[in-house]
């Protein structure tokens, strides 16, 4: 079992307290669409999201590959979605890299378990800049999970095949018996071509996502 983390089994919820002090390049508070619209521009797992320079463009290609690129061409976006204070930005991404900001799925524990309890190999995979560890030790769960599989850290980014073939030998278990849930046809779904199954997850708020893991889970035998 091969599962997301971003938009599948964790999302980056929007915070008002985060974002009540945010201001325009007019002085302006941010308004309720705006804020979403930023969220959503956080956290996009494909696609670049506002209009970029050369230089930023490299870098958002390859943010996920290395935190520094990640943190350039993120606060670069920011500035580019109408946050143009610097030190406002820069407290906006410092919570996006923070693994505690972020919020499970109300099925995350029980598919995680589910797994494990069928003695199956479970791994996250994620193109992902920063330690997402963290987010699953605090709560326990770091023993359902085999193997943590960060682009940054492997050097490779989905849907490459490279990412894909890292994770099914860190667990042991052919392409073929592996199933990868994820909330990204394009990057997620890459795992198909290595030989994996795929089920996609809609990357909706927590609250209106009870349980498309465990659904995802049961379509495939597990649970």
């Amino acid at each position: 079992m091969l599962f997301d983390f971003s938009g599948t089994l964790f999302r980056l919820e929007q915070d008002e307290s985060w974002l009540t002090e945010l201001t325009d390049h007019n002085g302006d508070p941010l308004d309720i669409e705006a804020q979403a619209e930023l969220m959503r521009r956080m956290t996009a797992p494909v696609g670049q999201v506002v209009e970029l320079d050369a230089e930023h463009v490299h870098a958002w290609h390859h943010r996920d590959r290395d935190p520094e690129l990640h943190r350039k061409v993120y606060l670069e976006v920011l500035k580019k979605s109408g946050v143009p204070q610097a030190d406002q930005a820069k407290a906006l991404y410092d919570r996006l890299i923070d693994p505690s900001q972020w919020t499970p799925y109300p099925d995350t524990e029980a598919a995680l378990k589910a797994a494990a309890e069928r003695g199956l190999k479970v791994g996250v995979l994620s193109n992902i800049a920063f330690d997402i560890r963290p987010a699953f030790t605090a709560r326990g769960w770091d023993a359902y999970v085999d193997e943590f599989v960060l682009s940054f850290e492997v050097g490779a980014i989905k849907p490459e095949l490279e990412i894909f073939r890292k994770a099914v030998q860190a667990l042991g278990v052919p392409a073929t018996e592996t199933l990868m849930v994820g909330d990204s046809e394009e990057a997620d779904g890459g795992a198909r071509a290595l030989g994996c199954e795929f089920a996609l997850v809609d990357p909706l708020p927590t609250a209106e996502r009870p349980d498309a893991l465990l659904t995802a889970l049961r379509t495939h035998g597990v649970g």
